[in-house]
């Protein structure tokens, strides 16, 4: 008969680890919202500063170059590269890379919506890269730099052409402010609040470079463009996007909570500080796998290992006898027993992705609280391992 083992002693101060909405800030209670414009405009004297407070926060957090814009749109991460997509490609060709589903839905836009004649795909699957040599920079370039849903990111920005004709459009949502991205690389970056910064979700962030901003001054696509997603006026960029010139409406209570969170990261040390916290919580994590017999990274190569969404297989003997649904059944279930205990919430695997536990590692998560969960990893794993010998493998194997 299997011995279980005790039930660690020490928990996770913090039991949200989830990859979006992500836990807020160490020690964020409502009362930091106090000082919300509730009821007031965006637009007014007060609301259009705030706003600026925040874009400016931003830049000088993630050192933006001071010719790049960086202004807030709706519709989160999705909203701002979904506007990216349809107000510039189809001046060239495009090369658009996925390697998990949000690259894939990108594919998507590209290949079966906006029907580009002279567009190609790059697709690799969970845990991998396409070959980022194959990729041809005359073209656009549409990517993730970090793969939320499958735990793989791009090692650096080394294989992006510094002397490239066409944009780099990238979805950097868990990418920033806990990865060191080379903006010179960059022409269009976007992401949303909720990530890294454990910020509210529905808001987006559009980041351009001069390369871009020229592309929708001298370029019109073919297609009719809904007022969401315009950017330009009569073909020129406007002046306000920098300066509270919102693209659209924006919670006023989502900018209070935005601007603790910021307020929250530079009071640690800025961009260097968040970055080593989120390092810290991937050190643990990966030294943790390297003694384990159960559990592996979905990515196999270490250069490709996200540090913000952590993505682990199931790698025991006794779960790969598991037909797929029991697969399924087994990892879901060592899920719940988790939360059941209010050790971790939300950290099951993305439903695409093989079945195991994914762990959100951004700044915002407190590493000690990291060390604390690792343990109950373990005892759940074998829990629920204990119970599928009891009960026999083909009878779970229908649940």
């Amino acid at each position: 008969m299997m011995t279980l083992p005790p039930k660690p002693g020490l928990r996770p101060a913090n039991p949200n680890f989830s990859s979006g909405p992500c836990t807020k800030r160490p020690g964020w209670t409502s009362g930091v919202l106090t000082n919300a414009l509730l009821g007031r405009s965006h637009r007014s004297k007060e609301g259009v500063e705030r706003i600026t407070e925040v874009c400016d926060m931003s830049r000088r957090l993630l050192n933006l170059p001071s010719n790049y814009h960086l202004g807030l749109v709706g519709g989160s991460d999705t909203g701002a590269i979904e506007m990216a997509l349809w107000t510039m490609l189809g001046a060239r060709g495009v090369d658009v890379l996925a390697w998990e589903s949000f690259g894939g839905q990108w594919v998507t836009d590209v290949i079966k919506q906006m029907k580009l004649p002279d567009a190609r795909t790059m697709e690799a699957a969970y845990g991998e890269l396409p070959d980022l040599s194959c990729v041809n920079f005359d073209n656009d370039v549409v990517f993730t730099w970090n793969g939320t849903t499958s735990g793989v990111c791009v090692p650096n920005g080394d294989w992006i052409a510094d002397d490239r004709a066409g944009l780099t459009i990238c979805d950097a949502t868990s990418a920033v402010f806990a990865m060191d991205i080379p903006w010179h690389k960059i022409d269009v970056a976007t992401y949303s609040w909720q990530k890294a910064l454990g910020g509210e979700s529905q808001h987006g962030v559009l980041i351009l470079s001069p390369r871009a901003v020229e592309r929708l001054e001298t370029y019109t696509p073919p297609w009719p463009v809904p007022k969401l997603f315009r950017i330009v006026n009569s073909g020129k960029f406007p002046a306000i996007f920098d300066q509270g010139g919102t693209m659209n409406t924006p919670s006023l209570l989502a900018i209070e909570d935005v601007r603790d969170a910021m307020t929250w990261a530079e009071s640690l040390g800025g961009l260097p500080a968040m970055i080593a916290r989120s390092q810290s919580s991937f050190f643990a994590i990966d030294a943790w796998v390297k003694e384990t017999n159960w559990v592996d990274f979905i990515a196999a190569d270490p250069a490709i290992r996200s540090t913000t969404s952590i993505c682990l297989k199931i790698t025991a003997p006794w779960f790969a006898a598991l037909s797929d649904d029991g697969q399924a059944w087994a990892a879901k279930a060592i899920v719940a027993l988790l939360e059941d205990e209010g050790v971790a919430y939300d950290v099951g695997a993305y439903r695409l992705a093989p079945p195991g536990l994914r762990i959100w590692g951004g700044s915002t998560v407190e590493p000690s609280d990291i060390q604390a969960l690792l343990p109950w990893l373990d005892w759940a794993h074998a829990t629920i391992r204990a119970d599928v010998a009891k009960a026999g493998k083909s009878e779970r194997a229908s649940c």
